[in-house]
């Protein structure tokens, strides 16, 4: 599966760039008849191809491009010279806040999105594409009804829950799950209490047996016997439930932090009113359906989870549910590198 490597990417580089007008055909320049879009690759481009930009194609006469997804640096050089590229830019919440913070992207046309229909609002500059749950998985065949964690607190309660555990190495994501296990309300997360958070680390320190930098590995550890429980993400667990030659394991969806992804439209794009309709059609509720029917993560619109099937929905988190986090990206932009280092020393420790 490619959800979650198609999410990491740089977001370095700096400076701030002219003001920018909000994209509406009536303002704009003529754009040409395509638009570049980026793309993590993978068997999600396959299905954005089928479900998405063909079908966008055949209803509006713009053909899109698809190109892998630079990292800011390289976008920031190309706004600089005047050559920028990318038309529509997929970005992680981390990227997407700090291309906001930089000044890289154009203000987008709000009226063109049903905002009651996301689960998620647009901020001015990029909208909310789809969602990926991360959360507790096990083993079904060794730990029935009630014998496994399946929420945070019961993840840090090794007493009640005895075994081996996985937690990424890496502070966003570990230090929530950390929060939600003492009680902090999901409204309340940010900005972290993260002194709080590493006590609280330090209970269940002992009982990881793998601080995971490969994201298969939050699974295949699993699946090995090499670990009792495993923090890890729906869409590997549903994958992985497909006919194959390991047995499947079960995730629960009590409680979950919610990671996003984003598209924006880079300032200095040559064909960005074509960006604009391409965004607003991405969003709609059918669109997003016809997509989230193959891929494995999570549409942001209401509608499109009221359009699919039973059996899809069931490796979907509800994204009314009170328990789950969305994690923030803006937070993390701004504090990840100083936090990452108080907690690779913690490891070591």
């Amino acid at each position: 599966m490619s959800t979650l490597s198609r999410r990491s990417f740089l977001t370095g580089a700096a400076g701030a760039f002219a003001a920018p007008m909000v994209l509406r055909a009536s303002s704009a320049a003529a754009n040409s008849g395509s638009i570049t879009f980026t793309s993590w690759g993978g068997s999600f481009e396959e299905a954005v191809v089928k479900t998405v930009t063909t079908p966008f194609t055949e209803e509006t006469g713009i053909k899109v491009n698809l190109i892998p997804t630079p990292d800011l640096a390289k976008l920031k050089v190309q706004q600089l010279t005047g050559n920028v590229d990318v038309d529509a830019f997929v970005a992680s919440a981390e990227g997407a806040a700090a291309g906001s913070k930089q000044g890289f992207w154009e203000k987008l046309d709000l009226s063109t999105f049903d905002v009651e229909d996301m689960a998620i609002p647009p901020t001015s500059e990029y909208v909310t594409w789809d969602m990926y749950a991360g959360g507790i998985a096990w083993d079904p065949s060794k730990y029935g009804q009630g014998k496994h964690p399946i929420n945070f607190a019961e993840y840090f309660d090794v007493k009640k829950f005895p075994g081996r555990r996985t937690f990424r190495n890496r502070p966003n994501e570990t230090l929530e799950a950390a929060l939600l296990a003492d009680g902090v309300a999901p409204k309340n997360m940010y900005p972290l209490d993260v002194d709080r958070a590493f006590r609280v680390l330090d209970r269940i320190k002992p009982s990881i047996a793998s601080w995971i930098t490969a994201t298969p590995q939050t699974l295949s550890l699993l699946q090995t016997g090499e670990v009792d429980f495993s923090y890890t993400y729906a869409n590997r667990v549903k994958e992985a439930a497909r006919p194959s030659d390991r047995k499947p394991m079960a995730f629960s969806f009590e409680q979950n932090l919610l990671g996003t992804e984003k598209i924006a439209i880079p300032k200095g794009a040559p064909n960005a009113v074509n960006a604009m309709k391409f965004i607003a059609y991405t969003v709609r509720p059918e669109v997003q359906a016809r997509l989230f029917s193959v891929s494995p993560t999570v549409p942001n619109s209401k509608k499109a989870m009221s359009m699919l099937s039973a059996e899809v929905r069931k490796w979907m988190p509800d994204p009314n549910n009170p328990n789950n986090v969305v994690l923030n990206g803006a937070y993390w932009e701004d504090n990840l590198e100083a936090v990452s280092r108080r907690f690779k020393e913690w490891v070591l420790t």
